[in-house]
């Protein structure tokens, strides 16, 4: 399976990243998934209003993006609660790509959220794309899935270093391998499906 792991934070080594980096780690244990990782690090996206995203002249960073995000089956965004709501690059990011143009990044996919917080948080932010994404996959006529269990990572940097390795407590590592196993779960049975209704 191709698996795009996109951390929204746009602070270098932020702790969406080392989610993000557990993942992988996590996904690299059984080496049987092609995986790519997006920082937001050198977000340049243009906010609605001040400008579009045109696939002809596409900067590096959103070139990465969208390529990574277009290649894979299952995608999985990290994002950073930012007083209780998701980052704004994160809701710009989905408002900008969420039209005609770039309809094929909300075609055959699966999608799972997961918010990201240094105490007791992340949930809300999970929550606010899940309603966002739905009604872009809805408003583009598209057919994709995002997976019901999102996850929310408490005290983030105490249970993780910056290269995405478990250093925290027992539950923390259960639960997150848990919301993991339940992703693949669903992208498995979703692109299954999505496989076998094209050959019907």
């Amino acid at each position: 399976m191709n698996i795009a792991l996109i951390s929204t934070s746009s602070r270098k080594n932020g702790n969406s990243l080392r989610f993000i980096n557990f993942v992988r780690n996590v996904l690299n244990e059984t080496g049987q998934h092609d995986v790519s990782v997006v920082t937001f690090e050198h977000y340049d996206i243009p906010y609605v209003g001040q400008g579009s995203v045109k696939q002809e002249t596409l900067t590096p960073f959103q070139q990465e993006l969208i390529s990574s995000w277009a290649a894979a089956d299952l995608v999985i965004f990290a994002m950073p609660e930012y007083n209780w709501t998701a980052p704004p690059q994160a809701s710009n990011t989905i408002h900008q790509l969420g039209g005609p143009a770039f309809k094929h990044l909300f075609e055959n996919k699966v999608f799972a959220m997961v918010g990201i917080s240094n105490g007791r948080g992340g949930r809300q932010p999970a929550l606010d794309m899940t309603t966002v994404m739905n009604k872009i996959i809805s408003f583009t006529n598209s057919y994709s899935i995002i997976s019901p269990k999102l996850y929310e990572s408490h005290e983030t940097d105490k249970n993780l270093d910056e290269a995405g390795r478990f250093i925290g407590h027992e539950v923390y590592d259960r639960t997150a391998r848990a919301f993991i196993d339940y992703t693949l779960n669903v992208a498995h049975r979703w692109i299954g499906s999505e496989q076998l209704a094209e050959t019907k």
